[in-house]
């Protein structure tokens, strides 16, 4: 019997977490749509909740076409470029 190690060393990542947010007054919310059918109408609803409850601005709607892909690198950076925060979901 052979027995082999699952575990694979991977590329190095150079990720950390964003600082958290003090507070949501007046910040820009951006929302990214995965693909799934009800996700735009359950994310507009959530976004417009934090507009109506924290007074945010709603940045324009990011999307990834296949929802169990990563989104694009491009549109992460787009999206860390113009947004204070970003929420996403499924919507089946």
């Amino acid at each position: 019997m052979e027995l082999y190690d699952p575990t694979v060393a991977g590329p190095e990542r150079n990720s950390s977490r964003a600082p958290p947010l003090i507070s949501l007054e007046g910040k820009t919310v951006g929302y990214l749509h995965n693909g799934k059918l009800n996700a735009i109408n359950m994310l507009r609803e959530t976004a417009d909740l934090f507009a109506a409850r924290h007074g945010c601005q709603i940045a324009p709607v990011y999307s990834k076409f296949n929802a169990s892909a990563p989104a694009p690198t491009e549109t992460l950076q787009q999206a860390a470029d113009e947004v204070d925060f970003l929420i996403t979901g499924l919507g089946d």
